[in-house]
């Protein structure tokens, strides 16, 4: 993984390539960011840039030497990785088993959300944790010399699912690192690790990418025309992961069908609502409707923002920006939460094979007083 494969992100690539240039790498980084983001990706992109034999010119790992091949193929042998599985107990054989899952598992989707790693493992309704046993071997591996590279890398995903002796094992390793030893921690929720470990780690945080950048990847690396990019951008909330989720599932006229949803429950047209428009929300299926659900989400959020500065939504297109102009007059921090509640609601119901028309319907009732404040 390169720094240039991770769209975007200039803002926290530039220090992270300084940081590897000039040899100034702290011991133990925290790579914080969102479920389905690039803080896993970066960290990769760190290690790779760490262990590269000639970086390029423009801070970048070279992407050909051979300590970069073998990055690439996450089969550096001294990279090693820490992992969330669902067994608390693996022989050698089990464990390089689920090392080899992993690897194709980020390889295909290198921005795939915890959620997508356990559905590949097959875990049903089962939370993956880091176990003890993961735990005892940690400290055997960090005190081994490295085989090829400067050093030895330690990417510990979510440590957040960490088993409490797990934790007090890599907070040992912390305040006592073994030589040429780096630990890279990429977590979702920072705010669940023990304070004592953040403490000891230099944090990067790492920012969900924004609509444009969002836009641009989905032009270029997946061609999607501008109209059909901007749509998926908006759905994604700043996840790349998402974003690549909704190409070909995003529509084009989800603001249109909003737009105009908002205004027949505001003017009472329910008979309309109940006819033709509840009609038409059919007629997108599931996921066309999960979609459509989000987006508004996406949009209270945008007429939120407004609300407090026009400034912190700069790029909307101009019929856009006007209604969300005038709808920050209705949709406010007061009604904002109720409003959000119901179509979650919505998107709830509609994952569970609800009647999208009653779904709609009702959500369209409940939308009214609200929006009348």
């Amino acid at each position: 993984m390169r720094f240039a494969q991770i769209p975007g992100l200039s803002d926290v690539k530039a220090p992270l390539m300084h940081s590897a240039a000039s040899g100034h790498v702290a011991h133990a980084q925290l790579f914080a960011g969102p479920d389905g983001g690039a803080a896993l990706p970066l960290a990769l992109a760190y290690a790779t840039r760490l262990n590269c034999e000639t970086p390029a010119d423009d801070g970048d790992s070279c992407g050909r030497c051979p300590a970069c091949s073998k990055m690439d193929k996450l089969v550096h042998p001294d990279l090693h990785f820490v992992l969330p599985l669902l067994e608390s107990k693996l022989d050698d054989e089990e464990r390089n088993e689920r090392l080899t899952r992993f690897r194709a598992f980020f390889l295909a989707e290198p921005f795939g959300s915890y959620r997508d790693w356990l559905d590949e493992l097959r875990a049903e309704n089962k939370q993956g944790t880091i176990s003890a046993e993961a735990a005892r071997q940690l400290p055997m591996k960090a005190a081994m010399a490295a085989y090829e590279a400067p050093q030895k890398i330690f990417v510990l995903w979510l440590p957040e699912l960490l088993h409490p002796t797990a934790a007090n094992a890599l907070l040992k390793l912390l305040e006592e690192p073994p030589a040429h030893t780096i630990f890279l921690l990429v977590t979702q929720n920072p705010g669940a690790l023990l304070p004592t470990i953040v403490s000891r780690t230099q944090r990067v945080t790492v920012r969900a990418h924004t609509e444009a950048e969002l836009q641009e990847f989905l032009i270029s690396q997946h061609h999607l025309a501008p109209p059909a990019a901007e749509a998926a951008a908006q759905l994604a909330e700043g996840a790349i992961r998402a974003a690549i989720e909704a190409v070909g599932t995003a529509d084009t006229d989800y603001f249109d069908f909003f737009r105009n949803w908002l205004r027949l429950c505001w003017a009472q047209k329910w008979q309309e609502l109940l006819d033709t428009t509840s009609e038409d929300f059919q007629k997108r299926g599931r996921e066309g409707q999960k979609n459509l659900l989000r987006y508004g989400l996406g949009f209270v959020r945008k007429v939120l923002l407004h609300g407090l500065d026009p400034a912190l939504v700069p790029s909307l297109p101009p019929n856009e920006a006007e209604t969300v102009s005038r709808m920050s007059r209705l949709i406010t921090p007061l009604n904002a939460p109720a409003i959000v509640a119901l179509l979650t609601d919505a998107i709830f119901h509609t994952e569970r094979n609800a009647n999208p028309k009653l779904v709609f319907f009702d959500t369209s009732l409940s939308l009214y007083p609200l929006l009348k404040g």
